[in-house]
């Protein structure tokens, strides 16, 4: 069965997605963000990462993908005005529900999408270990900032990859190129100091260096990201790079979803969340 209408869930019926499930058990479950990338993208660029990466990962591999959720972890960037926060607590209980439905319906196998790159981690690893303990369901989780980072690293600018710098620019140019005004486009800067990188999992080279995790507040976000708010050199973005990074993470990711397809998972069937 090919999925000719798209394959976003909200957009089917009950019927079709019962006759989805008589031939396959895979469905994606893109999670974004809603924080500012600076004066020239809008709040949602990380659900925008989500939506994409998982729109052209399910049509390559014709499996489903869940309605997208627009907030994920995001407290630091409350240094902005319109951004939004879940508690953590609360990311990964929405996802484990959301997880539970699926798993109740038939889907065996869950790969949720993170296009709020590396922040929202924690809280969905939580999400997917607790579901894969309780169920026994497969639950993988694949970042967009580390699905394809050697890729990426080669197409854009190295130093330049930061919040809003040149990759996720780039991104938005290819993907919604009316919600991007370069004429604002700004290079932005890091705002980090002391004997180590303080980021758990780098998105680009060097690969090597030694790191440690400590999230900022929303105080010392905004200080050390004034005034732009943005990291990397968002002016270096085409939507040439743009279209080569979406096309490496699709990529990644739908080798990942190939790579699962035929795997043979025992599955306890969850109770109705209530």
């Amino acid at each position: 069965m090919q999925l000719d209408d798209g394959p976003w869930i909200h957009q089917m019926n009950w019927k079709a997605i019962r006759d989805y499930l008589s031939h396959s058990d895979i469905a994606l479950v893109p999670v974004g963000a809603t924080e500012q990338h600076g004066d020239h993208t809008p709040l949602m660029v990380d659900t925008g990462w989500a939506i994409a990466v998982a729109e052209g990962a399910a049509r390559e591999t014709n499996v489903l993908v869940t309605p997208p959720m627009h907030v994920g972890w995001s407290p630091h960037h409350l240094a902005y005005p319109g951004a939004l926060t879940l508690r953590p607590e609360t990311l990964t209980a929405m996802l484990v529900d959301v997880c539970e439905s699926l798993i109740y319906h038939g889907f065996k196998k869950i790969v949720l999408v993170n296009g709020n790159r590396i922040s929202n981690l924690p809280p969905m690893e939580i999400a997917a270990a607790k579901v894969r303990f309780s169920t026994g369901a497969y639950v993988s989780l694949i970042d967009v900032g580390l699905i394809a980072r050697q890729e990426v690293s080669r197409i854009c600018t190295v130093g330049e990859n930061g919040h809003g710098g040149d990759s996720e620019t780039s991104f938005m140019l290819h993907w919604k190129p009316e919600l991007v005004d370069m004429t604002r486009a700004v290079k932005g800067h890091s705002g980090g100091s002391g004997p180590f990188a303080t980021m758990p999992m780098p998105c680009e080279p060097p690969f090597d260096v030694n790191v440690l995790s400590v999230r900022p507040t929303a105080e010392e976000y905004g200080r050390a990201s004034a005034p732009e708010g943005i990291g990397g050199d968002a002016t270096l973005a085409t939507a040439e790079k743009g279209k080569l990074v979406l096309e490496a993470i699709v990529r990644n990711t739908a080798i990942h979803i190939n790579d699962i397809r035929g795997k043979t998972v025992s599955v306890r069937r969850p109770a109705i969340p209530i």
